[in-house]
């Protein structure tokens, strides 16, 4: 996923096409971004758009806009480069000057996918893990077990909270979920 936008121009026969690559984990961080590109580029003729949300190989979600382009000439090329890619949780916002030239439907899908390459291409990323959220409960001469445990295994303590026992919100790699059931077992007071 990237770790913060990056912007690039690509130019096709005079037309100005300003992709916009930003992190986002749900819809509403993507219509987000789409409106800072909106409100940066408040002349532009089209702003389409494409996201894909969890690991780009199991996407939990993805949609797209063509905003006016004839159908299938923009989102769509943009959500192809992202399904084709090695990024997850983003989104990307071409946002177009019209020229004066006519692309034609086939010139519309290779500049906007030229454009969408180039700054997937300028985007610095991160690995993307994808994670679960457990809530255990163990005793106070547990507690470090559990946090030495996440330490090694790429996990997160989100939450703790002291009362009688120690009650722990985390988040594991999902590919490490069935290791921490087990691990979890002799130590908890109650685990979901």
């Amino acid at each position: 996923m990237p770790i913060k936008p990056v912007e690039t121009l690509f130019e096709e026969k005079k037309s100005k096409f300003f992709a916009y690559v930003a992190k986002a984990e749900n819809r509403a961080d993507a219509m987000q971004s789409l409106e800072i590109c909106k409100q940066k580029y408040p002349d532009a003729r089209h702003h389409c758009w494409a996201y894909l949300f969890g690991s780009p190989k199991v996407p939990t979600s993805a949609a797209m806009s063509d905003d006016g382009e004839p159908s299938g000439t923009a989102g769509k090329p943009i959500l192809n480069v992202l399904q084709h890619g090695e990024i997850g949780n983003v989104i990307v916002v071409v946002s177009r000057y019209f020229g004066g030239i006519k692309l034609g439907a086939g010139g519309l899908v290779r500049a906007y996918s030229n454009a969408t390459n180039q700054a997937i291409n300028a985007v610095e990323t991160i690995e993307f893990i994808d994670m679960l959220e457990r809530r255990c409960t163990v005793s106070f001469s547990d507690e470090q077990k559990i946090r030495h445990w996440l330490s090694q295994h790429e996990g997160d303590l989100v939450d703790v909270s002291y009362t009688s026992v120690v009650t722990m919100a985390i988040r594991i790699p999902k590919s490490h979920d069935a290791q921490f059931k087990q691990f979890i077992l002799p130590y908890q007071v109650h685990s979901s």
